[in-house]
């Protein structure tokens, strides 16, 4: 089936004449299926994929709350979906209905199609179907906390039901034993090649051991063995251990899991872990989880860094050791000078979001840091809100501007609270 397709649930009222409301409808219902839109019968909210009522006429109030119903019923929690045209009463039917589902606690978004080549309106309807889609995904998606999270986390340990009512994904815990119980002496071959691949593609290999590269690169097959067993779409490994028990770093095997397409993130941060799912699902892409290490709220720069970088987020790397430690080995990746997004959620639930777009600039490396390090020009107002206002340690950085799709996403597809607004 095509990835793309969605179903079109057409309400109107039974006053109209049939034929010719065909005949008005038809070149809209011609729009909608370029988009991959599919004219089904009611019953099509009680199943699967995305659903688009198309409120046709005035008077239809009480089916679409109907349906709705019906809807709810199959996929709890779900945003309704309203396409309403130029006519016929269509959109004070589609506003009266949707201010009730808000009423009772209830999200939704109505699409007004002002004309059948109504380009603007037809891509809100997209990013919306995208957005239903994602959110399924991340309904299914399953994150494997891997340990728990870091002491130091005081502020990034929301519950398992706090993610899956608010987000979607189901939390796996996963015990980090396995882990640290990996045979890093005699790594398999897939460790073996990893460790050359790094250091062939690597610009330097400075404070590791080629011994230290090995037993570094085989915490991924330990890694990649739970993800597969217990199916998990992202992880948050709680890595200290393997510097403090192991004398080696998880830094290769989480930047590679990124890179693998199974979102990782360090230090049982499951808050970051969601986010970067999030980030994966709507927008395709790896991120980089870091901490902002400096701040200058005048300036509006904010330095990042950590050691997990994706490779295919930067343009050359070294191989360093892990910072705080002195073990293992850590990325020292170089980020391009561009947009990028950065994001962190946050909160008792992860109701809250953090979100600002701005500039890489360069700036010279510190060794006083984790090795990955990067510089990002925002409005000064973005970098005091994040003193001010913090909701913890970690961001989340995406190349890209993305604000707008993020926010629209978190806004209408996230279980925030009641009439889908931010409890704050």
């Amino acid at each position: 089936m095509d990835p793309r397709t969605f179903d079109v649930v057409t309400v109107g009222s039974p006053l109209h004449d049939p034929a010719e409301l065909r005949r008005s409808i038809q070149p809209f219902l011609d729009a909608l299926a370029g988009l991959g839109g599919r004219e089904a019968p009611a019953g099509a909210v009680e199943g699967g994929g995305p659903v688009a009522l198309l409120v046709t006429t005035g008077g239809t109030e009480a089916e679409v709350l109907r349906l709705r119903a019906l809807r709810e019923a199959a996929c709890p929690g779900e945003p309704l979906l309203l396409v309403t045209l130029p006519a016929h009463n269509s959109l004070p039917a589609a506003l009266e209905s949707l201010a009730r589902v808000r009423q009772e606690g209830g999200r939704g978004r109505i699409v007004h199609l002002a004309a059948p080549a109504d380009a603007h309106s037809l891509d809100r309807l997209a990013a919306a179907l995208s957005d239903l889609r994602v959110r399924e995904r991340l309904h299914r998606a399953r994150v494997g906390l891997v340990g728990v999270p870091s002491d130091w986390l005081v502020a990034s340990v929301p519950s398992a039901a706090s993610v899956r009512e608010v987000w979607g994904p189901l939390v796996v815990p996963v015990g980090l034993e396995e882990v640290l119980d990996a045979n890093l002496d005699e790594p398999d071959e897939e460790a073996l090649e990893r460790a050359e691949a790094l250091r062939d593609g690597a610009a330097a290999l400075r404070e590791p051991s080629e011994e230290d590269l090995r037993r570094a690169s085989g915490v991924l097959p330990a890694l990649s063995a739970a993800v597969a067993r217990e199916r998990l779409d992202a992880v948050a490994v709680r890595c200290f251990d393997l510097v403090t028990r192991r004398g080696t770093s998880g830094c290769l095997a989480l930047s590679a899991l990124n890179d693998a397409g199974t979102v990782a993130a360090c230090e049982g941060d499951l808050a970051s872990a969601v986010a970067m799912l999030w980030v994966k699902e709507l927008l395709g892409s790896a991120s980089f989880m870091a901490n902002p290490s400096d701040a200058d709220p005048e300036a509006g720069l904010l330095r990042l860094a950590h050691c997990t970088v994706p490779l295919s987020l930067v343009t050359r790397f070294e191989l360093r050791s892990h910072f705080e430690s002195g073990l293992g080995v850590a990325l020292a990746g170089t980020l391009p000078p561009g947009a990028v997004t950065l994001l962190r959620l946050g909160g008792p639930r992860l109701e809250e979001l953090f979100l600002a777009e701005g500039e890489v600039v360069p700036a010279p490396r510190r060794e006083d840091l984790c090795r990955t390090q990067v510089d990002v020009r925002l409005a000064p107002a973005a970098v005091a809100e994040l003193l001010e206002r913090p909701l913890g340690n970690h961001l989340v950085l995406v190349p890209g501007r993305h604000a707008a799709r993020l926010r629209s996403y978190r806004d209408w597809a996230v279980a925030l609270g009641r009439n889908g607004s931010d409890p704050r």
